[in-house]
């Protein structure tokens, strides 16, 4: 009875002990800085000071008014001079991809991108692609994206494995909206795939609609793996993706409310997915004057991916392979001759006011450079195609979090959202580069990089 006695009572002290751990309060952290900008107002408080508790802010003001009141314990991180922005959102992404480009030789054979993506689904193991995935992962989160959209090349459930290992603190990155495979009409990426092996290797990437009643199953069997958003491929080659089955794919999506992101580039398929009714058009580079104003009537969001501007091929045709010199001299001169179409494309984005978002879509092996510092070359580029500075942090901050629905989550530094704070050296509205060169990122309120010095 003693024993028993005695038991009961260590028992009673754990029960007690551990209530009264979870009544102790939450652990508090502020975080200092010269300058604290806000992208949807443009205006800059300065200093400023911004209060954590757990994984949400609970106060943002001058450090005078925060620290009256800080909870005993509070850890501090004085950034100095630094500049504090909310994390950057990548709205297009493929974080299992790391694609090379092809030989010269092979070129002609194939698009620079198809062999790439083949030697990702057919030599690769689902297990191989996610570990990658938690490297890119890793390597845009230390670059200050906090947050990403990943749209397909996944597998089946690559992506949505590699978030649910991210939100449960197994490996660092950014949370994950994760589309699972893309839904595609039959052909598209794979043209010259063996057709004796073409219907597993397809499988594994993509699943193709025909009919509204197949779009509906595809949608389901999409959610089946718990993914955040639909992908959809429209296209216009006469096998593409029609407006009924189109409509069909976004009415399944929203009666789950889930969101579709339809990759559209030509005229055809912008106006497919603007009349099938998308959530967000991914690329939209030939959308006309009349399509824009008619997104920016419905709401539809342009998830603007200026990964070709500026010259980007050609330095990744120059590190990886050996080129002829006549490629070499069509490479030399890719970015002068697409620039003015670079710029007539925003100038007129801008000035249609449809709201736009931007991504990186990046999936391609850039050498020298981590994933996060490829990514980061949006910046440079939207900037050298006349994007305003504050409308480059507009897009992938307050607009990207409102094309995602997360924008009572992330996008901006405000009591109740997630902590998720980027501070670089400089001013970014007077240099929109300094955003290639984050120096503190903190996520949930744990940092994951100080490179600044803080007293």
């Amino acid at each position: 009875m003693k024993r028993i006695r005695t038991f009961l009572m260590m028992a009673t002290l754990l029960l007690l002990s551990g209530h009264l751990i979870a009544q102790s309060p939450v652990s508090a952290t502020l975080v200092k800085a010269g300058r604290l900008l806000d992208p949807r107002t443009g205006k800059v408080l300065a200093p400023a000071a911004v209060l954590i508790e757990g994984s949400k802010i609970k106060e943002v003001g001058a450090p005078s008014q925060v620290e009256a009141n800080l909870p005993a314990g509070t850890r501090t991180f004085d950034l100095g001079a630094a500049t504090l922005l909310p994390g950057l959102i990548d709205g297009h992404t493929h974080l299992l991809l790391d694609v090379t480009v092809p030989a010269e030789a092979e070129m002609a054979r194939y698009s620079i991108f198809q062999p790439g993506l083949l030697l990702a689904v057919a030599a690769k193991s689902p297990a191989e692609r996610v570990l990658l995935g938690a490297q890119m992962a890793r390597e845009e989160l230390e670059s200050g994206f906090t947050t990403a959209r990943n749209l397909g090349h996944s597998g089946i459930e690559g992506d949505s494995a590699l978030r649910d290992a991210i939100n449960s603190g197994r490996v660092p990155g950014p949370r994950i909206l994760a589309s699972g495979r893309k839904l595609t009409a039959p052909g598209g990426y794979f043209q010259a795939l063996n057709p004796a092996v073409a219907g597993p290797i397809v499988q594994q990437e993509f699943l193709e609609v025909t009919t509204p009643e197949e779009a509906r199953r595809c949608v389901d069997e999409n959610l089946f793996y718990k993914i955040d958003v639909i992908k959809v491929v429209a296209d216009d080659d006469g096998v593409g993706i029609n407006v009924p089955t189109m409509t069909a794919i976004i009415e399944e999506a929203h009666r789950a409310h889930k969101k579709v992101a339809v990759h559209a580039g030509s005229k055809i398929a912008i106006q497919t997915a603007i009349d099938g009714g998308a959530d967000s058009i991914e690329h939209g580079n030939d959308a006309t004057d009349e399509q824009l104003q008619m997104m920016r009537d419905k709401g539809i969001y342009l998830d603007i991916t200026p990964t070709f501007f500026n010259g980007f091929l050609a330095r990744v045709f120059e590190a990886e392979i050996v080129m002829s010199p006549g490629l070499k001299s069509r490479m030399a001169g890719l970015k002068d001759q697409r620039l003015p179409r670079d710029k007539s494309f925003i100038e007129r984005i801008l000035k249609s006011g449809v709201k736009f978002a931007v991504g990186s879509d990046m999936g391609w092996h850039k050498p020298g450079k981590t994933r996060g510092q490829a990514a980061a070359m949006i910046f440079s580029n939207l900037r050298d195609a006349g994007m305003p500075p504050l409308e480059i942090l507009r897009a992938v901050t307050t607009n990207a979090a409102e094309m995602l629905g997360w924008q009572d989550r992330v996008g901006a530094v405000e009591p109740g959202k997630f902590a998720d704070l980027i501070a670089v050296a400089g001013d970014p509205i007077a240099d929109i580069t300094e955003l290639e060169r984050v120096q503190f990122v903190m996520k949930d309120g744990q940092v994951v990089r100080n490179d600044l010095v803080t007293h």
